[in-house]
């Protein structure tokens, strides 16, 4: 008598094509990419006094420093835009990326112990991450907004359309941090030195992307370099949408869009060619 033949619920296999990215799989681990945020939002206060009212506490500190240093002794330009509106804004934005790629490119080395002993699509990780620093984004964009309508009622700044844009870049820059981080977390399976490197290199890129000074202040070849700096078009767009200030141009944001994308691309790539075999590099 033959029995019935037993049908698989599950399939857990490491060979697979680069290009199988398994997106229907990381959709069915929604509810653990919610506990990875849940989880990653807790632990930041956990025994602090404050709590979330560090959220406010960076920026504000960070934009006076700024505001002193760049503002008032290096007494860099803002396009005709309040100083203090300037540098919140850029402060804000870099504060996300620069938070979600350095954590980001910390996946497979900070979650070896988990990896090794339970599965999951490991991409789960990195997306947990990113949102995670979106609900900070959003709370220090709120912190921005009352400043800015503020100024808005005294009728300093005249935004325009391209605050419409806001979601689209607010899209990009998660792309962007979750791209080069996959790359970075990948790359630093097998050569540990990147991970201590890219500290150092966010800092410098820091001065590479207009935070502190509008693209219209570089000048000849340096000016022609900005434009290819994925982050140029989302910043300026940004502080010429909502101030209505800047040197930005469409061309601008689609060439951080395309530099964008590719980068996203070649980043899932690697990524699923590295958590096949991370264990036994980490």
């Amino acid at each position: 008598m033959n029995e019935p033949q037993q049908k698989w619920t599950e399939t857990i296999e490491a060979d697979h094509s680069l290009f199988d990215l398994r997106l229907k799989e990381v959709w069915r681990y929604k509810d653990l990419i919610y506990m990875f945020v849940k989880r990653d939002f807790i632990s930041s206060f956990k025994q602090t006094i404050l709590g979330p009212v560090w959220f406010f506490i960076n920026p504000i500190f960070t934009t006076i420093v700024y505001l002193v240093v760049f503002g008032k002794i290096a007494k860099l330009p803002t396009d005709g835009a309040p100083p203090i509106l300037f540098y919140l804004l850029g402060v804000t934005l870099w504060n996300y990326f620069s938070g979600s790629l350095t954590a980001t490119s910390n996946t497979f080395v900070g979650n070896a112990n988990i990896f090794g002993k339970v599965y999951f699509p490991r991409l789960v990780t990195p997306i947990s991450i990113v949102i995670s620093n979106l609900m900070r984004l959003g709370v220090q964009i709120l912190l921005f907004v009352l400043v800015w309508a503020y100024y808005l009622a005294k009728g300093e700044i005249h935004p325009n359309i391209w605050v419409l844009a806001t979601p689209l870049l607010i899209i990009l820059m998660v792309i962007f941090a979750l791209g080069v981080g996959m790359i970075f977390s990948s790359l630093t399976t097998k050569y540990k030195d990147l991970g201590m490197l890219l500290g150092f290199g966010i800092s410098l890129y820091m001065y590479a992307t207009p935070v502190i000074y509008p693209v219209s202040a570089l000048v000849g070849p340096f000016k022609k370099l900005a434009y290819y700096n994925p982050l140029t078009g989302i910043f300026e767009c940004f502080k010429y949408g909502w101030l209505g200030s800047g040197d930005f141009s469409p061309l601008m944001l689609g060439i951080s869009t395309a530099i964008i994308l590719v980068l996203f691309a070649i980043g899932l790539v690697i990524f699923n060619k590295v958590e096949k075999t991370f264990m036994d590099t980490v």
